[in-house]
């Protein structure tokens, strides 16, 4: 464990918390020991409150729905497995037999809750301003990359979204930058003949998703669509 808390330059006054963070049910019921899931309680909540202070301060017209619906975008057990595989959880997760020879070491709820877990016991040990090691480290830069595999089909949310109206989609390519070898592409998304977003990318599948984004937040927020709005 002490490589995990070398990694984040965590120091824990009290090692058990630690070890308890990465010690699953499984393990802890053969070897009569607590397990990390009330761990994953304290953890939940205060990723919980760093997301939302993070939603808070980064738009300050961002709606209480748009930055709730967010939050939970950023928190879901696809976020958290990316966020636990970046820390490298898996290498010090204590499992039971059973759940060790399934491949319980990559299963992705086990991963998702090790992840709460282990913030929940930083801030047990030593408050919210240590669990920032990891977070500044980890989750922030995730959410602030717009490649990261955090965020979902942004395309097929807007689809169904668009669908209960029964409107039709369409994406359409306006300008394309650099050499073939380096290209960009913009691109425009439609309900009918209405403007919803522009996006770009290094790929037309990129900037169409980046262009479905544009839509959802703008819709998210209650704002209309207007071509002098992009």
């Amino acid at each position: 464990m002490k490589a995990l808390e070398a990694q984040f330059q965590l120091d824990f006054k009290t090692p058990d918390l630690l070890e308890r963070a990465m010690t699953h049910s499984s393990y802890a019921h053969e070897h009569h020991t607590l397990s990390n899931e009330r761990l994953e309680y304290i953890g939940d909540a205060v990723l919980d409150l760093i997301i939302a202070d993070y939603l808070y301060r980064k738009d300050a017209h961002a709606t209480e729905g748009y930055m709730t619906k967010t939050r939970a975008q950023y928190v879901n057990e696809k976020a958290l497995v990316v966020y636990a595989k970046k820390a490298h959880l898996e290498r010090y997760l204590k499992l039971g037999i059973g759940e060790e020879k399934s491949g319980g070491r990559m299963r992705d709820a086990l991963l998702a809750d090790a992840f709460e877990a282990f913030l929940g016991a930083i801030f047990l040990d030593k408050g919210l301003k240590e669990v920032y090691k990891v977070t500044d480290a980890i989750v922030i830069p995730e959410l602030e990359n717009p490649h990261s595999e955090i965020y979902q089909d942004y395309k097929s949310e807007l689809q169904e979204m668009v669908q209960s109206d029964h409107r039709q989609l369409s994406y359409q390519v306006f300008k394309e930058e650099g050499p073939s070898h380096n290209k960009r592409f913009f691109v425009r998304v439609y309900m009918e003949d209405i403007l919803m977003g522009e996006g770009e990318g290094t790929t037309k599948k990129q900037a169409e998703q980046n262009a479905a984004k544009k839509a959802l937040d703008k819709l998210a927020k209650g704002e209309h669509m207007h071509e002098t709005d992009l």
